[in-house]
Protein backbone atom coordinates (compact mmCIF):
# COMPACT_ATOMS: atom_id res chain seq x y z
CA UNK A 1 0.00 0.00 0.00
CA UNK A 2 1.41 3.35 -1.01
CA UNK A 3 1.94 6.12 1.52
CA UNK A 4 -0.70 8.21 -0.26
CA UNK A 5 -3.33 5.48 0.05
CA UNK A 6 -2.48 4.92 3.70
CA UNK A 7 -2.79 8.61 4.49
CA UNK A 8 -6.15 8.67 2.69
CA UNK A 9 -7.33 5.78 4.88
CA UNK A 10 -6.16 7.67 7.98
CA UNK A 11 -8.12 10.76 6.94
CA UNK A 12 -11.24 8.67 6.39
CA UNK A 13 -10.76 7.02 9.78
CA UNK A 14 -10.53 10.48 11.35
CA UNK A 15 -13.98 11.27 10.00
CA UNK A 16 -15.29 7.95 11.32
CA UNK A 17 -14.00 8.77 14.79
CA UNK A 18 -16.23 11.83 14.74
CA UNK A 19 -19.27 9.83 13.64
CA UNK A 20 -18.76 7.18 16.36
CA UNK A 21 -20.84 4.74 14.31
CA UNK A 22 -19.87 1.04 14.40
CA UNK A 23 -21.97 0.35 11.31
CA UNK A 24 -20.33 3.10 9.26
CA UNK A 25 -16.90 1.89 10.37
CA UNK A 26 -17.58 -1.73 9.44
CA UNK A 27 -19.02 -0.85 6.04
CA UNK A 28 -16.01 1.35 5.36
CA UNK A 29 -13.61 -1.40 6.44
CA UNK A 30 -15.36 -3.84 4.11
CA UNK A 31 -14.81 -1.46 1.19
CA UNK A 32 -11.17 -1.00 2.19
CA UNK A 33 -10.64 -4.76 2.35
CA UNK A 34 -12.08 -5.08 -1.18
CA UNK A 35 -9.64 -2.46 -2.47
CA UNK A 36 -6.54 -4.28 -1.22
CA UNK A 37 -5.06 -5.85 -4.33
CA UNK A 38 -3.39 -8.89 -2.78
CA UNK A 39 -1.87 -10.40 0.36
CA UNK A 40 1.29 -8.31 -0.08
CA UNK A 41 -0.68 -5.07 0.00
CA UNK A 42 -2.67 -6.28 2.99
CA UNK A 43 0.61 -7.07 4.74
CA UNK A 44 1.97 -3.62 3.94
CA UNK A 45 -1.14 -2.07 5.46
CA UNK A 46 -0.79 -4.15 8.59
CA UNK A 47 2.86 -3.13 8.91
CA UNK A 48 1.92 0.53 8.58
CA UNK A 49 -0.80 0.15 11.22
CA UNK A 50 1.59 -1.58 13.63
CA UNK A 51 3.98 1.37 13.43
CA UNK A 52 1.31 4.02 13.82
CA UNK A 53 0.19 4.73 17.44
CA UNK A 54 -2.61 7.09 16.39
CA UNK A 55 -6.31 6.65 17.20
CA UNK A 56 -7.00 6.57 13.48
CA UNK A 57 -4.69 3.59 12.97
CA UNK A 58 -6.28 1.81 15.91
CA UNK A 59 -9.71 2.31 14.37
CA UNK A 60 -8.60 1.05 10.96
CA UNK A 61 -7.16 -2.10 12.52
CA UNK A 62 -10.21 -2.70 14.72
CA UNK A 63 -12.65 -2.12 11.86
CA UNK A 64 -10.78 -4.45 9.50
CA UNK A 65 -10.67 -7.11 12.19
CA UNK A 66 -14.44 -6.81 12.74
CA UNK A 67 -15.13 -7.76 9.10
CA UNK A 68 -12.70 -10.66 9.09
CA UNK A 69 -9.81 -8.94 7.33
CA UNK A 70 -6.33 -9.73 8.70
CA UNK A 71 -5.29 -6.99 11.08
CA UNK A 72 -2.68 -8.23 13.53
CA UNK A 73 -2.25 -4.71 14.80
CA UNK A 74 -5.85 -4.55 16.04
CA UNK A 75 -6.06 -2.76 19.37
CA UNK A 76 -8.63 -0.67 21.25
CA UNK A 77 -9.24 2.75 19.76
CA UNK A 78 -12.13 4.60 21.43
CA UNK A 79 -14.64 2.95 23.80
CA UNK A 80 -17.37 2.87 21.13
CA UNK A 81 -15.18 0.76 18.85
CA UNK A 82 -15.63 -2.15 21.23
CA UNK A 83 -19.10 -2.50 19.71
CA UNK A 84 -17.66 -3.27 16.27
CA UNK A 85 -19.03 -6.62 15.14
CA UNK A 86 -21.00 -7.07 18.37
CA UNK A 87 -24.40 -7.66 16.80
CA UNK A 88 -27.41 -9.88 17.35
CA UNK A 89 -29.45 -11.35 14.51
CA UNK A 90 -33.10 -10.48 15.13
CA UNK A 91 -34.74 -11.87 12.00
CA UNK A 92 -34.27 -13.65 8.70
CA UNK A 93 -36.19 -13.93 5.44
CA UNK A 94 -35.73 -15.89 2.22
CA UNK A 95 -37.76 -16.01 -0.98
CA UNK A 96 -38.16 -15.02 -4.61
CA UNK A 97 -36.87 -11.74 -5.90
CA UNK A 98 -38.95 -12.04 -9.09
CA UNK A 99 -42.05 -13.87 -10.31
CA UNK A 100 -40.17 -16.95 -11.51
CA UNK A 101 -37.56 -17.15 -8.76
CA UNK A 102 -34.69 -16.73 -11.19
CA UNK A 103 -33.12 -14.72 -8.39
CA UNK A 104 -33.82 -15.19 -4.70
CA UNK A 105 -33.18 -12.83 -1.80
CA UNK A 106 -31.71 -13.80 1.56
CA UNK A 107 -32.13 -11.15 4.26
CA UNK A 108 -30.68 -11.02 7.77
CA UNK A 109 -31.60 -8.28 10.25
CA UNK A 110 -29.17 -7.18 12.97
CA UNK A 111 -28.90 -4.78 15.87
CA UNK A 112 -25.84 -3.87 17.91
CA UNK A 113 -25.54 -4.92 21.52
CA UNK A 114 -26.24 -1.31 22.47
CA UNK A 115 -29.61 -1.58 20.72
CA UNK A 116 -28.57 1.05 18.20
CA UNK A 117 -28.12 1.09 14.43
CA UNK A 118 -30.52 -1.68 13.39
CA UNK A 119 -29.77 -2.77 9.83
CA UNK A 120 -30.58 -5.49 7.35
CA UNK A 121 -28.22 -7.31 4.99
CA UNK A 122 -29.91 -8.41 1.75
CA UNK A 123 -28.10 -10.72 -0.67
CA UNK A 124 -29.26 -11.51 -4.20
CA UNK A 125 -28.66 -15.12 -5.24
CA UNK A 126 -28.75 -16.06 -8.92
CA UNK A 127 -30.57 -19.38 -9.27
CA UNK A 128 -30.18 -19.68 -13.05
CA UNK A 129 -26.39 -19.74 -12.87
CA UNK A 130 -26.00 -22.17 -10.01
CA UNK A 131 -26.85 -20.22 -6.87
CA UNK A 132 -24.18 -17.51 -7.05
CA UNK A 133 -24.29 -14.43 -4.85
CA UNK A 134 -24.50 -11.53 -7.30
CA UNK A 135 -25.59 -8.51 -5.25
CA UNK A 136 -25.63 -7.29 -1.67
CA UNK A 137 -26.97 -4.21 0.09
CA UNK A 138 -27.21 -3.00 3.67
CA UNK A 139 -30.33 -1.00 4.43
CA UNK A 140 -32.56 0.16 7.27
CA UNK A 141 -35.13 -2.42 8.46
CA UNK A 142 -37.98 -0.58 6.73
CA UNK A 143 -36.39 -1.68 3.44
CA UNK A 144 -38.01 -5.07 4.09
CA UNK A 145 -41.49 -3.56 3.90
CA UNK A 146 -41.37 -3.55 0.11
CA UNK A 147 -39.97 -7.07 -0.31
CA UNK A 148 -42.73 -9.27 1.17
CA UNK A 149 -40.27 -12.10 1.80
CA UNK A 150 -41.32 -15.12 3.89
CA UNK A 151 -39.67 -15.43 7.28
CA UNK A 152 -36.90 -17.99 7.45
CA UNK A 153 -34.61 -19.68 9.96
CA UNK A 154 -31.55 -17.43 10.54
CA UNK A 155 -29.07 -20.33 10.48
CA UNK A 156 -30.48 -21.63 7.20
CA UNK A 157 -30.57 -18.17 5.62
CA UNK A 158 -27.02 -17.44 6.72
CA UNK A 159 -25.88 -20.78 5.30
CA UNK A 160 -27.41 -19.85 1.95
CA UNK A 161 -25.54 -16.55 2.00
CA UNK A 162 -22.18 -18.14 2.87
CA UNK A 163 -22.61 -20.89 0.27
CA UNK A 164 -23.60 -18.39 -2.42
CA UNK A 165 -20.57 -16.18 -1.69
CA UNK A 166 -18.31 -19.23 -1.77
CA UNK A 167 -19.65 -20.23 -5.18
CA UNK A 168 -19.11 -16.72 -6.54
CA UNK A 169 -15.58 -16.66 -5.15
CA UNK A 170 -14.77 -19.88 -6.98
CA UNK A 171 -15.44 -18.23 -10.36
CA UNK A 172 -12.86 -15.90 -11.83
CA UNK A 173 -15.24 -13.68 -13.78
CA UNK A 174 -18.64 -13.97 -12.15
CA UNK A 175 -20.94 -11.13 -13.18
CA UNK A 176 -21.92 -9.24 -10.03
CA UNK A 177 -23.35 -5.85 -9.11
CA UNK A 178 -21.08 -2.93 -8.30
CA UNK A 179 -22.14 -3.09 -4.66
CA UNK A 180 -21.10 -6.72 -4.31
CA UNK A 181 -17.32 -6.58 -3.76
CA UNK A 182 -17.39 -3.67 -1.26
CA UNK A 183 -19.86 -5.58 0.93
CA UNK A 184 -18.35 -9.06 0.63
CA UNK A 185 -16.26 -8.93 3.83
CA UNK A 186 -19.11 -7.35 5.80
CA UNK A 187 -21.67 -9.87 4.56
CA UNK A 188 -19.48 -12.87 5.38
CA UNK A 189 -18.63 -11.47 8.80
CA UNK A 190 -22.35 -11.18 9.55
CA UNK A 191 -23.47 -14.50 8.07
CA UNK A 192 -20.65 -16.93 8.85
CA UNK A 193 -21.07 -17.09 12.66
CA UNK A 194 -24.79 -17.81 12.22
CA UNK A 195 -24.62 -20.32 9.37
CA UNK A 196 -25.82 -23.88 9.74
CA UNK A 197 -23.33 -26.54 8.62
CA UNK A 198 -25.46 -27.47 5.63
CA UNK A 199 -27.98 -25.57 3.55
CA UNK A 200 -31.46 -27.06 4.08
CA UNK A 201 -33.81 -27.49 1.18
CA UNK A 202 -36.39 -24.76 0.78
CA UNK A 203 -39.68 -26.20 2.00
CA UNK A 204 -42.35 -26.55 -0.67
CA UNK A 205 -45.76 -27.87 0.41
CA UNK A 206 -47.28 -29.65 -2.57
CA UNK A 207 -50.60 -31.50 -2.77
CA UNK A 208 -50.16 -34.06 -5.53
CA UNK A 209 -52.93 -35.76 -7.49
CA UNK A 210 -53.96 -39.26 -6.49
CA UNK A 211 -52.76 -40.94 -9.68
CA UNK A 212 -50.82 -44.13 -10.41
CA UNK A 213 -47.16 -43.21 -10.83
CA UNK A 214 -47.50 -39.78 -9.21
CA UNK A 215 -44.94 -40.47 -6.50
CA UNK A 216 -42.44 -41.76 -9.05
CA UNK A 217 -43.00 -38.70 -11.23
CA UNK A 218 -42.54 -36.43 -8.22
CA UNK A 219 -39.18 -38.01 -7.39
CA UNK A 220 -38.01 -37.27 -10.92
CA UNK A 221 -39.17 -33.67 -10.56
CA UNK A 222 -37.39 -33.29 -7.23
CA UNK A 223 -34.18 -34.62 -8.74
CA UNK A 224 -34.48 -32.08 -11.54
CA UNK A 225 -35.11 -29.02 -9.37
CA UNK A 226 -32.39 -30.06 -6.90
CA UNK A 227 -31.46 -27.42 -4.36
CA UNK A 228 -33.11 -24.57 -6.31
CA UNK A 229 -36.84 -25.33 -6.00
CA UNK A 230 -37.93 -21.68 -5.95
CA UNK A 231 -36.72 -21.20 -9.52
CA UNK A 232 -39.67 -22.27 -11.67
CA UNK A 233 -40.26 -20.53 -14.99
CA UNK A 234 -41.65 -21.39 -18.45
CA UNK A 235 -38.16 -22.05 -19.76
CA UNK A 236 -37.32 -24.32 -16.84
CA UNK A 237 -40.54 -26.27 -17.33
CA UNK A 238 -39.62 -26.79 -20.98
CA UNK A 239 -36.14 -27.92 -19.96
CA UNK A 240 -37.75 -30.49 -17.66
CA UNK A 241 -40.39 -31.82 -20.06
CA UNK A 242 -38.55 -31.58 -23.35
CA UNK A 243 -34.92 -32.21 -22.46
CA UNK A 244 -34.17 -33.53 -18.99
CA UNK A 245 -36.83 -36.22 -18.68
CA UNK A 246 -36.10 -37.83 -22.10
CA UNK A 247 -32.37 -37.57 -21.50
CA UNK A 248 -32.04 -38.61 -17.86
CA UNK A 249 -35.19 -40.18 -16.37
CA UNK A 250 -36.21 -43.83 -16.46
CA UNK A 251 -39.92 -43.87 -15.67
CA UNK A 252 -42.75 -46.35 -15.78
CA UNK A 253 -45.60 -45.73 -18.21
CA UNK A 254 -47.80 -44.74 -15.27
CA UNK A 255 -45.27 -42.18 -14.09
CA UNK A 256 -44.95 -40.72 -17.59
CA UNK A 257 -48.72 -40.30 -17.73
CA UNK A 258 -48.68 -38.67 -14.28
CA UNK A 259 -45.90 -36.18 -15.05
CA UNK A 260 -48.17 -33.41 -16.46
CA UNK A 261 -50.50 -33.35 -13.44
CA UNK A 262 -47.59 -33.62 -11.01
CA UNK A 263 -45.88 -30.73 -12.78
CA UNK A 264 -49.07 -28.65 -12.62
CA UNK A 265 -49.39 -29.37 -8.90
CA UNK A 266 -45.78 -28.29 -8.34
CA UNK A 267 -46.49 -25.12 -10.31
CA UNK A 268 -49.56 -24.27 -8.26
CA UNK A 269 -47.51 -24.66 -5.07
CA UNK A 270 -44.39 -22.78 -6.15
CA UNK A 271 -45.08 -20.22 -8.88
CA UNK A 272 -48.71 -20.26 -9.94
CA UNK A 273 -48.23 -18.29 -13.15
CA UNK A 274 -50.46 -18.70 -16.22
CA UNK A 275 -47.44 -18.71 -18.53
CA UNK A 276 -45.97 -21.73 -16.76
CA UNK A 277 -49.22 -23.68 -16.88
CA UNK A 278 -49.58 -22.81 -20.57
CA UNK A 279 -46.09 -24.14 -21.24
CA UNK A 280 -46.96 -27.41 -19.51
CA UNK A 281 -50.05 -27.72 -21.70
CA UNK A 282 -47.92 -27.15 -24.80
CA UNK A 283 -45.03 -29.46 -23.90
CA UNK A 284 -46.72 -32.34 -22.08
CA UNK A 285 -48.54 -34.05 -25.00
CA UNK A 286 -45.32 -35.02 -26.73
CA UNK A 287 -43.67 -36.41 -23.61
CA UNK A 288 -44.49 -40.14 -24.14
CA UNK A 289 -42.97 -40.03 -27.64
CA UNK A 290 -39.86 -38.26 -26.39
CA UNK A 291 -39.44 -40.73 -23.53
CA UNK A 292 -39.56 -43.59 -26.05
CA UNK A 293 -36.96 -41.99 -28.35
CA UNK A 294 -33.61 -43.56 -27.48
CA UNK A 295 -31.77 -40.96 -29.55
CA UNK A 296 -32.67 -38.36 -26.91
CA UNK A 297 -31.36 -40.44 -24.00
CA UNK A 298 -27.98 -39.85 -22.41
CA UNK A 299 -25.37 -42.61 -22.40
CA UNK A 300 -25.98 -43.14 -18.68
CA UNK A 301 -29.69 -43.64 -19.27
CA UNK A 302 -29.11 -46.02 -22.18
CA UNK A 303 -26.69 -48.10 -20.14
CA UNK A 304 -29.01 -48.12 -17.11
CA UNK A 305 -31.95 -49.09 -19.29
CA UNK A 306 -30.02 -52.11 -20.41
Amino acid sequence: MTSERYQAAVRQARDLLRWRSPLRAELWASRLAAELADEQEAGELDTALAGDPSREAALIAAALSSVGAPAEAARPADPWTKRLGQVECVGAWYGRADRYGEQTLAALSFVYASGKEPHVLVVGIDQVHGGLAVDAVVEEPKFLDDLTLPESDPAATAARVVTAFRLTGALLEARVADTFAPLRAFALARATPLAAETVPEAAVAVEFPDLPGAEEAFEALREFVGDRPLWWSPSRVSAFLQVWLPREAILSDAAIQAVPEVTRAWTRATADEPEILARIDADAPGLPARMADDSLASLRKRLAGG
